[in-house]
């Protein structure tokens, strides 16, 4: 269920003391402010007397070995409200969406038998499209036909990978690019243990995990305000330990497909501590790719979820407090 609020916080909808949602979604681009708010919003519903429990919706941000790289909520941060689903996966592991999915729908069981509001924050699109709209129930992939697929991969690389799919998934050839060996395994990884595609999977009937009363806000700041942000984001990396980060990831020695070896900046500051480039030119090159992922993020966001509560800067980050008081009053009451 989807709640509607105005995308200005200063009117509520005429029903919304009729309106209580049990779930508060957050989703934004990189940078965009989405886990200070968060945090924010928890603090104003301990002050209403409330409790609230932030849960981690972002792809990155469950591999403990990057809190810095993947903007990962500080220590100190984490202290101040009960946080679920960060920084409890090794880097070396195959994360996906489906084991998100289930530990997500236990966080939120925990959290609302504590008496505490659930609060999923993040900017993995894929992640909330599945929770709410549902996912394919596609069997777990047996590890000798995924260790298979990665061994025909280090062989033969991701580009002839590709090629593959076009005789036996073509839907999957033309949606995935050439350059993205995950999902690329993945349709192989598929095929090769259920001798179905994965786009037919992909088209079963689904049911949502959740159909508890959601609040979905979706943070639609300016190109140019989200651009500087994650300009200055990446400078602030570089203060607090990215470079120490993505050192002790090179010693790892792990697969360049594995999902963990997306993180922002790692690619970059891998090349630094291989004496490719400059502090300089890595900077500026992981700023760029940066920017660049966030439009793609907001380019997904209008397309894909176009129910959702679309909020400005101005908004949610220039009148927070007024903002999350509104807020407040749309949640469901004890």
């Amino acid at each position: 269920m989807n709640l509607s609020v105005t995308s200005s916080p200063d009117v509520l909808p005429a029903s919304a003391d009729q309106i209580r949602a049990e779930i508060i979604l957050i989703a934004g681009a990189t940078a965009s402010g989405k886990s200070s708010l968060a945090l924010s919003l928890a603090s104003e519903i301990t002050t209403a007397g409330r409790q609230a429990c932030i849960i981690n919706a972002d792809s990155m941000q469950v591999y403990k070995e990057m809190q810095v790289l993947t903007a990962r909520p500080s220590n100190e941060e984490v202290k101040k409200c009960p946080h679920e689903l960060y920084g409890h996966v090794s880097a070396g592991d195959e994360y996906n969406v489906g084991r998100w999915l289930s530990e997500v729908q236990a966080a939120i069981a925990r959290a609302k038998n504590a008496g505490q509001i659930p609060i999923l924050v993040g900017g993995t699109g894929l992640y909330f499209k599945c929770l709410t709209e549902g996912i394919a129930d596609i069997p777990n992939i047996p590890e000798d036909i995924r260790k298979a697929v990665r061994a025909r991969h280090e062989a033969e690389g991701t580009y002839a990978c590709h090629a593959a799919l076009k005789a036996i998934d073509p839907q999957a050839y033309q949606r995935l690019e050439a350059t993205d060996p995950q999902r690329v395994l993945r349709a192989l990884e598929v095929y090769e243990a259920t001798g179905r595609c994965l786009s037919d999977w992909q088209s079963d009937p689904v049911i949502p995990p959740i159909t508890a009363p959601m609040l979905k806000i979706l943070l639609t700041p300016s190109r140019e305000w989200l651009y500087a942000r994650c300009d200055s984001r990446f400078e602030a990396m570089i203060a607090e330990g990215a470079l120490e980060e993505a050192s002790a990831m090179a010693e790892l020695g792990l697969s360049d497909t594995l999902p963990a070896m997306k993180a922002l900046g790692l690619k970059e500051l891998l090349a630094l501590e291989n004496n490719e480039i400059s502090l300089e030119e890595a900077q500026l090159a992981a700023q760029q790719a940066t920017r660049r992922y966030a439009k793609r993020q907001m380019t997904w966001f209008r397309n894909q979820m176009i129910s959702w509560n679309s909020i400005s800067e101005q908004e949610y980050y220039n009148k927070t407090s007024y903002f999350l008081s509104n807020i407040i009053k749309m949640l469901d009451p004890v």
